[in-house]
């Protein structure tokens, strides 16, 4: 005869059982959702200033500012198993030394299908410098939009909804 506990311990058990199957096949059934978002992305002329850094005050770092318009539908991304986007703008360079570097100059978290239409005009949220302290010997950058799907249930995604093509130029402006 089985007691009142081993019956609530065996339908809790199956009932997590049944759970976690419907969460793997959630998880499964993501896979079959392939989205391509396509959008634009605009860069003008990445303007560098000379600074001085907080931590060093005596050396002086350049800094880049970069203009930007995004423009991009993202709306396909979000189905029943999307809780948010991590949408962010990356330049790609490469250094004097010969080293590609990539920094992320601005971000986004997109929660709702609502806001996956963005058309945003701006610059860049985070400090663009290089570790050598200059940009003089880096003769262009490349930039992309790149998104992050993060699911209720599953593996993260990734992609990247636009890049440029040609080359974004570096300009050295006087302090000011």
């Amino acid at each position: 005869m089985h007691s009142i506990f081993s019956r609530i311990n065996n339908i809790s058990a199956f009932l997590s059982s049944c759970t976690m199957a419907l969460l793997a096949c959630v998880a499964l059934s993501s896979f079959l959702f392939t989205a391509d978002p396509k959008g634009t992305l605009s860069i003008s002329p990445v303007k560098v200033f000379p600074s001085k850094t907080n931590r060093y005050p005596r050396r002086i770092q350049e800094m880049g500012f970069v203009n930007f318009n995004i423009s991009a539908d993202l709306t396909p991304l979000f189905h029943w198993n999307t809780k948010q986007l991590f949408l962010y703008l990356e330049a790609e360079y490469q250094n004097a030394q010969g080293v590609n570097n990539t920094v992320v100059i601005w971000d986004r978290i997109v929660r709702r299908p609502e806001d996956a239409v963005i058309n945003f005009v701006g610059k860049n949220k985070y400090a663009f410098r290089e570790i050598s302290s200059s940009f003089k010997k880096v003769p262009s950058s490349y930039y992309s939009l790149k998104y992050n799907v993060m699911p209720h249930v599953g593996v993260l995604t990734y992609g990247e909804a636009a890049r440029t093509i040609e080359p974004v130029d570096f300009v050295w402006e006087e302090h000011v």
